[in-house]
């Protein structure tokens, strides 16, 4: 039992919620305005609104009948039969209210209107899967993903530790970087079901664009990613162009496995690239301390 919930988590993916928050912690290192306490509120928030977002996945796409038994994906436990959707639901809703508890602790160190950016990431966790225009359906993940996996976490992260928007001119062009190497664990989960979800109506990226096209988006967006940081690379010292530079070799070998894989072969290139924005996150925040 302990293990389908387990499951349900999805615990490959957690590094991407994790990666917004180191990164955003790096900004604030880089400003020299790091504060331990917001950026633990922070992480631990990123984490619980990621496993809403799984666990919402699978009890609506259960519910709207896009799930199948037997798919190439990794075992989904509603639809399998393991953990019923009653129950399923109620977890969502109980884990929303868990990081909306976390939000109300961060009201410590920021001002109030950080309640409307907390229900904003909730409502987004479950219109993702929920709704009636859920936007994993109609190719608005992928842009979903680099707001709330990457604008939103390394901003407000930042934010929340230097007390002010002047840390925009660092924060924002690390968000959308990090928001985009995000995006690229989307694809490959897309890449995978492309056929599963066509034969349901579900328009992902993928499915609307092709495989071919979506390899080249997930190769440039790492290659992007990296320019779009230009100006920060050049505020840290020489030996952080290590960040940038082992990123990119991961990414073109990950890059070189996806093309060559099918089906359930996909599964660990999607922890693959989730790990691979995670130590860049790491990297970034490790040579920040070096400054």
């Amino acid at each position: 039992m302990i293990r389908h919930w387990v499951e349900a988590m999805r615990l490959r993916t957690l590094p991407v919620s994790v990666a917004g928050v180191i990164a955003g912690t790096g900004c604030a290192v880089l400003l020299g305005s790091f504060r331990a306490a917001p950026a633990l509120l922070c992480l631990l928030f990123a984490m619980l609104a990621q496993v809403a977002s799984n666990f919402g996945n699978e009890y609506y796409d259960f519910k709207n009948g896009i799930d199948s038994k037997g798919r190439a994906g990794f075992r989904r436990g509603v639809t399998e039969g393991d953990i019923s959707p009653v129950a399923m639901k109620r977890a969502t809703y109980c884990t929303l209210l868990a990081a909306a508890a976390v939000g109300c602790a961060m009201l410590f160190y920021g001002p109030w209107w950080l309640v409307i950016v907390g229900i904003v990431i909730m409502l987004f966790a479950l219109a993702y899967s929920a709704g009636p225009y859920p936007l994993s359906h109609h190719g608005l993940g992928d842009i979903a993903v680099v707001l709330f996996f990457g604008v939103v976490p390394v901003v407000f992260t930042c934010y929340l530790q230097v007390g002010s928007w002047n840390c925009l001119h660092v924060a924002l062009p690390v968000s959308v970087s990090v928001g985009l190497l995000a995006a690229n664990v989307l694809v490959v989960n897309n890449y995978r079901d492309m056929e599963d979800d066509a034969a349901v109506g579900k328009r992902t990226t993928v499915v609307i664009f092709g495989r071919r096209v979506m390899a080249v988006a997930y190769l440039l967006s790492g290659v992007v990613a990296m320019a779009l940081m230009y100006n920060v690379w050049r505020m840290l010292p020489l030996c952080s162009l290590f960040a940038p530079a082992m990123y990119l070799v991961l990414h073109f070998v990950t890059w070189r496995l996806l093309v060559r894989a099918k089906g359930a072969a996909l599964n660990p290139l999607l922890g693959r690239t989730a790990v691979n924005l995670l130590l860049f996150a790491l990297f970034f925040l490790l040579t920040a301390l070096l400054v």
